[in-house]
């Protein structure tokens, strides 16, 4: 389903409903994406918990075996990437693939998880900078940071493409320079017992515990950091050269995010010693009070306190650039959806800077909402808000992985292109793996969400699939939509006809 650029001349109907292309080159993509993973964020929150309730030092090991099998998925991914460009990606892969209703169905369910996520990074937004700024003796309440950095993000994604880009590029190196500096600087050191590479990757440290165990909640968080990578392909429709440039992205992009985690976490490991890596996670985080106490604290332990106000500043960027990545994905998505007939064309409406101005609009209405729903119930941004979309986001994205794998399959077996290891075993392989993953989200979701049933601990092998009421609402979720969009798709009736029509072309 590929778009071209309109002629001069064309209506200002079809102007107004293409993005424009040739903006984004490979590092701009790359920086769109390994912005939304968020890996400062990710490494100040889901590692230390990973190692205390996961393998402890063997989370880095965990973080690699993750990667891994997302460059399976990525094989087939960037294959079929070759063979269309559109600013739908899973939506147009799995409709080319598995047929329209399944392409609206995937849709509906990515476009759940790009929500979500941007969701839970304002709530996690709101809590870093009102804790931030009520040091400096400015006491505000979350959602007053939340909603002028909602502001902020809206009209930065209504700009073309390759601003937002900038702007992600210059957080995103300071955020790994940054991280590298502490990573060097530990490793140097050697920490109290030096280089335990055994404990961290050996494949029997790796997955001890089994994946009902400890190495399912290492892996559990693993999955969880890597949200984001996939989101090469909504870009395709505007990069430079596409059928090269998506799939070097999603290649570069995967490689980048799982050796970044797997050096820092090790990192943290030798700093704190493999034999010590539970005790010193305790005391450095406050028992997980503080989950970012412990990289702040091995900071400023072997560089010194002034990385460790740069890395607070930084933490504040980080979320800022997810935010921004996440909005762009979000409304690129509706966009598709709309110049497909699934919801009304308006909503296909792009700027004179070719942003989707509807999709963008569309996405903070929502974000807005949700928002001032939290607030005046009073819940928790992070233990609630994050906590509760962010562990929905990962469990869409991997049920919509499954489906793009299975998707890939099926078109190539009708169409020429790619080998046999692109197009059966690697797709094949990655659907086994991303299938054990899913089993690890679902089944530790309490862990995950905080949403186990009173008096059940939910670090507890025993407590997986052990849920409240909301955590079976929150962790069906994805599957509700899936039905909702090939519910909608089926009885679309003419709307669907023009689907039809992009996916065969």
């Amino acid at each position: 389903m590929t778009h071209q650029t309109p002629a001069a001349g064309t209506a200002p109907a079809a102007r107004d409903s293409a993005l424009r292309p040739g903006r984004l080159g490979v590092l701009g993509i790359v920086f769109f994406v390994v912005a939304a993973s968020a890996p400062l964020i990710g490494i100040t929150g889901a590692v230390p918990v990973a190692m205390l309730l996961g393998t402890g030092a063997a989370v880095p090991g965990a973080y690699l075996a993750v990667g891994l099998t997302l460059l399976l998925f990525s094989v087939g991914y960037a294959t079929m990437s070759r063979s269309m460009t559109n600013s739908g990606a899973f939506f147009a892969y799995v409709g080319k693939g598995l047929g329209v209703r399944a392409g609206v169905a995937a849709a509906f369910a990515a476009l759940l998880a790009y929500l979500t996520i941007q969701l839970a990074i304002y709530g996690f937004f709101g809590v870093v900078v009102s804790g931030f700024a009520a040091g400096l003796g400015l006491d505000l309440p979350w959602y007053v940071w939340s909603i002028l950095v909602w502001a902020i993000v809206s009209a930065l994604s209504l700009l073309s493409v390759d601003v937002g880009a900038k702007v992600l590029g210059v957080m995103l190196v300071l955020e790994v320079i940054v991280l590298l500096v502490a990573a060097i600087a530990m490793l140097a050191n050697g920490g109290p017992e030096g280089w335990m590479l055994a404990a961290s990757f050996s494949p029997d440290q790796v997955f001890a515990g089994g994946f009902a165990g400890t190495a399912g909640i290492a892996l559990a968080f693993a999955f969880a950091s890597f949200i984001g990578f996939e989101a090469t392909a909504i870009y395709g429709e505007e990069a430079k050269d596409p059928k090269r440039t998506v799939p070097l992205a999603t290649y570069i992009s995967i490689v980048v995010i799982s050796v970044l985690f797997a050096i820092v976490s090790f990192a943290m490991v030798t700093g704190m010693g493999a034999s010590q890596v539970a005790d010193r996670v305790i005391e450095l985080s406050g028992g997980l009070a503080d989950p970012a106490g412990v990289l702040f604290g091995l900071t400023e332990q072997y560089v010194g306190g002034w990385l460790t106000v740069g890395m607070g500043i930084l933490v504040i960027t980080s979320l800022f650039a997810g935010l921004l990545a996440f909005q762009n994905a979000a409304s690129r998505y509706f966009f598709a959806l709309g110049r497909g007939g699934v919801l009304p064309a308006a909503v296909a409406r792009t700027n004179t800077a070719g942003a989707p101005i509807i999709g963008v609009a569309i996405t903070s209405a929502v974000a807005l909402l949700v928002m001032i729903v939290f607030a005046v119930a009073g819940l928790d941004p992070f233990a609630n808000l994050f906590s509760w979309m962010s562990s929905v986001t990962v469990i869409a994205i991997v049920l919509v992985e499954i489906l793009v794998s299975a998707a890939v399959i099926r078109y190539f077996m009708a169409h020429e292109g790619g080998t046999v290891w692109s197009t059966k075993i690697a797709p094949g392989l990655s659907i086994l793996a991303l299938g054990v993953g899913l089993y690890l989200l679902m089944s530790r979701f309490n862990l995950l969400a905080g949403t186990a049933p009173e008096g059940v601990d939910p670090s507890l092998p025993e407590s997986a699939w052990q849920l409240n009421a909301l955590g079976w609402l929150l962790v069906l979720l994805p599957f509700v939509l899936l039905v909702v969009g090939y519910v909608i798709a089926r009885t679309g009736g003419r709307r669907s006809e023009q689907l039809v029509k992009d996916f065969a072309s």
